[in-house]
């Protein structure tokens, strides 16, 4: 089964892990995000991460399933 890619566009600093399954679209709510990071389903950066507003930052690679996000600093807080 091929893996799915999502470019995330991350306005500010940083989102919360549940925060950012959500908007993805990879579940329909944060709680319903806050259980698959609490069964241990989310990775990030390849290692299974348990905190569910763990702090996901620019550069940072989130896979669920067959699922990759790749967060990418928002190129309007870019500055020169």
């Amino acid at each position: 089964m091929p893996s799915a890619s999502i470019d995330f566009d991350l306005r500010g600093e940083f989102i919360e892990l549940n925060q950012l399954l959500k908007l993805a679209g990879l579940c329909n709510s944060g709680g319903e995000g806050k259980m698959l990071v609490a069964q241990g389903l989310v990775k990030v950066d390849g290692a299974v991460e348990l905190r569910k507003t763990y702090k996901v930052r620019a550069g940072q690679l989130v896979s669920y399933r067959n699922t990759v996000i790749k967060v990418l600093a928002d190129q309007q807080d870019v500055r020169a």
